[in-house]
């Protein structure tokens, strides 16, 4: 199964608002395995970048100025993109960002049918935990150290590891190493082990021994039972 892992950068948190996108970068998994393709892209907003934003990503006016506008790089990014589920953290954000750039340059909307979340996935599987990819990625012991700043291909990248690990782990290995490999195990047939049978043995006192009994329980001095 093919998946898309992608992350955006931005001018601001509200494409409704004229918010754009200036970078995405996405990650190509195959059965949860990446297979080393990618697509990374910056764009040309054609507005100002805040300066909280490119606090947050580092992408200022001067280094965007000679980039394409996105609808110059749309088709080879939705040939990228083709049919596959799309994953992303906080997936609603990045979608929104996505179609609103897609409508804008006269192409359908990615359906919201596509979409995974790994910040829903995360809260079902970790209840009042952190659930940031910084959080998530020390969770699973995921190197970050490289990560000085936001960059859409470089959490891309995380993002996929966190999501192998939200999704199953290493033990998708051995799922699928199990697919491949017939156990077989005998089980030794029952057979019931048939005993000689022998008579119960007398079990009451004899005359003798009672009256033995008797004797020793006449010396007792001041037995409980008589108290």
């Amino acid at each position: 199964m093919r998946e898309i892992v992608f992350d955006t950068e931005t001018t601001g948190l509200d494409p409704r608002s004229g918010d754009r996108m200036v970078e995405i970068g996405c990650i190509e998994l195959v059965n949860r395995v990446p297979t080393g393709r990618t697509f990374h892209a910056y764009f040309n907003p054609d507005r100002p970048m805040p300066i909280e934003a490119e606090q947050v990503h580092g992408l200022g006016d001067a280094f965007l100025a000679d980039k394409p506008r996105f609808h110059e790089g749309v088709l080879d990014l939705l040939e990228f993109l083709a049919d596959s589920p799309l994953v992303a953290h906080n997936a609603q954000f990045d979608f929104g960002f996505l179609n609103c750039e897609l409508g804008a340059c006269g192409h359908p909307e990615v359906s919201l049918e596509r979409m995974i979340d790994t910040l829903a996935i995360a809260r079902r599987r970790h209840p009042g935990a952190k659930h940031s990819l910084d959080s998530l990625c020390t969770r699973y012991g995921i190197d970050r150290s490289h990560r000085v700043r936001h960059g859409a291909l470089l959490d891309a990248e995380l993002l996929a590891q966190v999501y192998v690990e939200l999704t199953g782990g290493r033990q998708i290995g051995l799922e699928l190493a199990a697919q491949h490999t017939e156990t077989v195990i005998e089980i030794a047939a029952f057979a019931p082990t048939r005993r000689e049978f022998r008579a119960p043995r007398p079990h009451a006192a004899s005359a003798e021994e009672l009256a033995r009994h008797k004797a020793f329980v006449e010396t007792l001095e001041s037995p409980l039972w008589t108290s």
